[in-house]
């Protein structure tokens, strides 16, 4: 560990104990007692300096999923809900369009063996799976609960089934379809499958945007949203609803036109005479 590590640990070890210090004095302070229990982010975390590198363009990480270490990210990938991405004692290399499933692990070795983790584009890693210092080549997918242990290659367009498990060093040849624990070759993957497994990975990149969407709101966006949907759920659709060209026109302090409520034909009888009386004449005018 360098030197400015050190010392920037060392300031963080103060800063904290100094914070835990001044929150214990405000609860003896106290007339009621409140504390506030605060979970801090897992999302992306540094080991010994590193840090991950996430694209810009990376399509989704989900709020409680752990990218932690020598992690590369590439763009339009995602990396779901409840996944753990480990690159602590080695590197992870994750290409583009990839998807890392929900509570899908993916780690390296360093102790027994000296393996990274490389995974390609265009790759679906199924919930559940865990990939475990081997590499997955592009348009590979590792289906459900699978597991793809140290040193293991899946080749190009080659599908390993839900449940199988890919043993230490096995090479699983391009376009092959293996099942089973220990996972054996059963067939060639068929040009449906390997369609299908394309338009998994479009279908699950456009949901992703959609998910970091939704995730990215703040309280104030999150507020808005359950406003109105409770006012569309509630209303009378035959309410009045001022257009928003009228509330430009009339709108005073952001409260919107006056007399648009108050000043209506309910409680004003003759406006409303007045109204039928315009519109008779539009009517004839239009007539000659």
């Amino acid at each position: 560990m360098s030197l400015g590590v050190r010392a920037v640990t060392a300031a963080s070890n103060m800063a904290r104990k100094l914070g835990q210090s001044l929150d214990n004095l405000g609860k003896t302070m106290e007339v009621c007692k409140y504390r506030d229990q605060l979970v801090p982010s897992t999302r992306f975390v540094a080991v010994d300096g590193l840090s991950p590198t996430v694209s810009p363009d990376t399509a989704f990480v989900a709020p409680n999923a752990s990218v932690i270490g020598d992690v590369s990210l590439g763009q339009n990938s995602s990396v779901w809900y409840g996944a753990t991405v480990r690159g602590d004692v080695h590197k992870i290399t994750i290409g583009e369009n990839t998807a890392i499933m929900d509570r899908a692990v993916i780690h390296v070795a360093k102790i027994q063996g000296d393996y990274p983790s490389i995974i390609g584009n265009h790759v679906t890693v199924g919930p559940g799976a865990i990939v475990h210092a081997a590499t997955l080549m592009d348009g590979s997918v590792v289906g459900p609960s699978a597991q793809v242990l140290d040193g293991a290659v899946i080749e190009k367009n080659a599908i390993v089934g839900p449940g199988a498990v890919v043993t230490p060093g096995t090479v699983v040849k391009e376009g092959e379809y293996w099942l089973g624990s220990p996972a054996k070759l059963v067939r060639k993957v068929t040009p449906e499958e390997r369609h299908t497994a394309m338009e998994t990975s479009l279908e699950t990149l456009e949901l992703a945007r959609l998910h970091a969407f939704e995730t990215s709101k703040d309280l104030a966006q999150l507020t808005k949203d359950e406003e109105a949907y409770e006012d569309a759920m509630y209303r009378d659709p035959d309410y009045y609803q001022p257009s928003e060209e009228a509330s430009r026109k009339g709108d005073v302090l952001g409260q919107g036109t006056p007399g648009l409520i108050f000043d209506s034909v309910l409680t004003n009888p003759e406006e409303g005479l007045k109204l039928k009386r315009k519109q008779q004449l539009a009517e004839a005018g239009e007539q000659k």
